[in-house]
């Protein structure tokens, strides 16, 4: 993958100043970057070019259609997509604090703090359904917690 990388920065570097890595999922693999434009930190999300080849982009390139048309303060913000040397990608709002799996891992959740966390995923959840969209893929490391206890639907 360091010549998706190489390549990617290569390919962007006139709107991105792509830096490294952040995670990794079965469909894609997402990388911290500048955006040059707007001097912000966002994450890119670019999907395998293996999988693009063996099984096609149109579930990816769904995602990005769903996800531009959600505007929630507990949804991830899409940015920008495309397609960069051949590779499909999208541009969203970088989220800090940790994923909801990364809390769980570190031991239990007070009610007190669980309660809101749960509250603001609903609210997100009941936005999107209003909206006709499902989100199929909704586990405990797809929801980020900020420190100050905000979520945000990845």
């Amino acid at each position: 993958m360091a010549d998706l990388l190489e390549q990617l920065k290569a390919a962007l570097a006139d709107r991105y100043a792509i830096d490294h890595e952040i995670g990794r999922g079965g469909m894609a693999t997402v990388y911290l970057a500048e955006d040059l434009k707007h001097h912000r930190h966002v994450a890119i999300k670019v999907l395998d070019p293996e999988l693009a080849r063996s099984l096609g982009s149109e579930r990816f390139l769904r995602e990005v259609e769903v996800t531009a048309k959600l505007t929630h303060p507990h949804i991830l913000t899409l940015i920008d997509s495309g397609e960069a040397d051949g590779n499909h990608f999208l541009v969203m709002q970088l989220v800090e604090g940790a994923t909801l799996a990364e809390r769980i891992a570190m031991g239990a959740i007070p009610v007190e703090e669980a309660l809101p966390v749960f509250a603001q995923i609903a609210e997100a959840l009941e936005f999107a359904h209003e909206q006709g969209i499902l989100h199929r893929d909704l586990k405990p490391a797809n929801i980020k917690v900020s420190e100050d206890g905000k979520v945000k639907i990845l």
